[in-house]
């Protein structure tokens, strides 16, 4: 019946950023309101750092540490190997940030932040990226490259976008795929938290 037809002007196309801010769980099996949400994106990324993009690195095999800092603050360093490939800068992701769809969890779990800083670095050169959610405030700039070759991301979660009183858990985390057949490798995840009621508390993934 035309009167049940449907046009392209009845279709709303969502940004990357605005499908993971309006449905959550989707990409992390919780909602907004839903208080497990942060325990959610703290396994995503860490999951993500042990099974990562098979054109980032083999699974089980980066090593990467966690820092909790705040209830809604973590800080994630993997020593992922880049290669800028002569170029004048690292090949740019969604918005033209340093997240590529290589990282697309933690890229999504940075559409539901406040502030997101991203580092990345190799072969004595470094480039940091300032966001807001997933979107660049400007483009990266070169910096003081530490020795090896890694990445860094500092999250900050947007609190008006999470349920009243959501923060990171204390408790294990369960980072492991239970399909996940991979061997075990070198790789791990040393999850830290800061925060002044836990200082020093760590955990250990293989």
């Amino acid at each position: 019946m035309a009167g049940n037809e449907y046009t392209a002007a009845d279709i709303t196309v969502l940004e990357f950023d605005e499908v993971v801010r309006k449905r959550p769980e989707m990409y992390f099996g919780v909602g907004l309101n839903d208080p497990r949400l942060p325990t959610a994106l703290l396994c995503a990324v860490a999951g993500h750092a042990l099974h990562p993009a098979a054109g980032v690195a083999r699974e089980h095999t980066l090593r990467t540490v966690i820092e909790v800092f705040d209830d809604l603050g973590f800080t994630v360093a993997m020593d992922q190997v880049h290669a800028w490939g002569g170029a004048d800068s690292p090949a740019l992701g969604y918005y033209g940030s340093l997240l590529g769809p290589e990282w697309w969890l933690p890229a999504a779990v940075a559409a539901l932040c406040e502030s997101v800083t991203v580092e990345m670095w190799s072969d004595g050169r470094g480039f940091r990226q300032e966001l807001a959610g997933i979107r660049p405030l400007a483009e990266p700039w070169e910096i003081d490259a530490p020795v090896g070759s890694g990445t860094r991301i500092v999250f900050v979660l947007d609190p008006g976008r999470l349920g009243r009183g959501a923060a990171f858990p204390t408790d294990h985390l369960e980072l492991h795929d239970p399909d996940c057949g991979a061997p075990k490798g070198p790789g791990h995840v040393i999850v830290r938290d800061r925060r002044r009621a836990n200082p020093g508390q760590e955990a250990f993934y293989k």
